[in-house]
C-alpha cells in the first residue's frame, strides 16, 4: 500500500492536471531513490529514500499494473484506471477535441 501511495503522489503533479496538458507534456520520470506521497488533504510530497528500512516499506505494498492511467477528477480526487486509454492511432482516448 505504501508504494501505491508513493507512486500515486507523483502522478498528481502538473503533467496530469488536465488531459490536454498530459498530451502536450513530456513524460515524467519516477526515480528509484525517491518516494512520492499524496496525503489526505490532496497535497503531494517527494522524499529522498534510503535502503536501511526497505523491507518495512515493501510490507503490504502492491505493484502498479502496467497500462494504468492516473488522473485527478474535477472533484480533486486522485483516480486510477486500468484498461485502454489510447485510441488505435495512439491518441489519448479521453482528450479534448
Amino acid at each position: 500500500m505504501v508504494v501505491s501511495a508513493l507512486v500515486l503522489g507523483a502522478l498528481s503533479g502538473a503533467a496530469f492536471s488536465t488531459a490536454a496538458r498530459a498530451q502536450a507534456a513530456a513524460p515524467w520520470e519516477l526515480r528509484p531513490d525517491t518516494g512520492y506521497a499524496y496525503d489526505k488533504e490532496g497535497k503531494t510530497f517527494s522524499y529522498k529514500m534510503g535502503t536501511n528500512n526497505a523491507g518495512e516499506l515493501l510490507k503490504g505494498a502492491k505493484k502498479v499494473p502496467k497500462g494504468t492511467l492516473f488522473f485527478i477528477g474535477q472533484n480533486g480526487q486522485l483516480y486510477m484506471r486500468t484498461g485502454p486509454y489510447l485510441e488505435g492511432d495512439g491518441k489519448f482516448k479521453f482528450g479534448g477535441n
